[in-house]
């Protein structure tokens, strides 16, 4: 049967990478536009897009691997019963049940990768973004400014830069412009430096510079002063995550974490790969269907499957770190009866009842 594994494995392995390929395709919008808005709001610097962007899609996988493999797995399937090739499999002696090795095959490298990026690569990937976001602010690159260029302030305003300093901490030559209530407010400064008021508000410190302030439509009302130093407000940062943040600890460090905000962060790592077993092994119930059949029915009920369990899985993770669910119980409650159901379906499926047999 090695010729029989070797076609199914291939034709499981298609559909599984083209529907995620799909997915992350689809998905990568949705990420994209929550890190342009932060760029957008000066919180990230733009040479960030793409590295935030990779390890944002590495904390996703464990949400979209599941999907992946239930989807690729019920097409794959549903077209076996619609082209007749399961009842030619089952002809020969080779039953439902026999599938289960070339789906492993692909099921088990997948689970891996799930079980990976949920316990190891994900916090990881939070922890390493966070750092690349705290470097950067403490840049004035951070807020869009770049020297040499004209840059308009998210506040409202133009600021000019003549030179920066390697670390993006100092600056010389500075000009601001800003409008507002019809007038009209020129600042210029020999040099500046970015500093700190707390956790999230930053503010320039403009150094040895004047400062004009004037109507714009005309008259003679203008003042004009000479300052030492004068503090420009920047767009304040995220607000940064706590080393004892459960969703950037190590998974080692969570196990002796009796918070229950660890603890429902280390069951919601824990729950994707057993969640992603269960939906590959229901998969091949749920895809059966007569040759003349729509498969895409099978499919939207998978479909569906997946967003309920998802949505119990978020949902058990807030009940846990709220308190309505004891720790001890965590969510063995939607791993194990979902793992039993898809073990009793997939071993059920395709066996004919004693009534069909004494017919028989």
């Amino acid at each position: 049967m090695a010729k029989l594994d070797r076609y199914l494995l291939s034709d499981f392995i298609q559909s599984f990478l083209a529907t995620l390929t799909v997915l992350l395709v689809v998905s990568v919008g949705g990420v994209l536009v929550d890190i342009l808005g932060r760029i957008a709001d000066g919180r990230m610097p733009a040479g960030l897009l793409l590295s935030q962007l990779g390890l944002q899609f590495i904390v996703y996988l464990p949400i979209i691997l599941p999907l992946a493999l239930l989807l690729g797995l019920s097409l794959a399937i549903a077209r076996l019963y619609r082209d007749s090739e399961m009842a030619v499999l089952t002809a020969v002696g080779v039953g439902p049940r026999r599938l289960l090795r070339p789906v492993m095959m692909l099921v088990a490298p997948v689970v891996a990768l799930v079980g990976a990026c949920s316990l190891w690569l994900g916090p990881w990937a939070n922890r390493t973004a966070d750092a690349m976001v705290e470097a950067a602010s403490r840049s004035v690159v951070v807020a869009g400014l770049e020297p040499g260029k004209f840059t308009q302030l998210s506040g409202g305003g133009i600021v000019y830069l003549s030179s920066l300093n390697e670390d993006g901490t100092r600056m010389g030559k500075v000009f601001i412009q800003r409008q507002e209530d019809g007038r009209i407010d020129v600042v210029s400064a020999n040099s500046g430096a970015m500093f700190f008021e707390g956790d999230r508000q930053r503010f320039l410190r403009l150094e040895d510079g004047h400062r004009v302030e004037g109507p714009v439509n005309g008259g003679l009302d203008y003042r004009l002063m000479r300052y030492a130093s004068n503090e420009v407000a920047l767009p304040d940062r995220d607000e940064p995550r706590g080393q004892d943040d459960p969703e950037v600890l190590p998974t080692l460090r969570l196990l002796g974490d009796d918070r229950r905000e660890a603890q429902a962060q280390l069951h919601w790592r824990i729950t994707p790969p057993l969640l992603a077993l269960a939906f590959a092994l229901l998969a091949l119930p749920l895809s059966r269907s007569t040759p003349r059949q729509q498969r895409y029915g099978s499919v939207m009920l998978a479909f569906l499957g997946y967003v309920v369990g998802i949505s119990l899985m978020i949902s058990g993770r807030q009940w846990l770190a709220s308190g309505k669910l004891p720790v001890e119980l965590g969510m063995w409650w939607l791993t194990v009866p979902l793992l039993v159901l898809a073990l009793w379906l997939y071993f059920r499926d395709g066996r004919l009842s004693r009534r069909k047999r004494a017919r028989a």
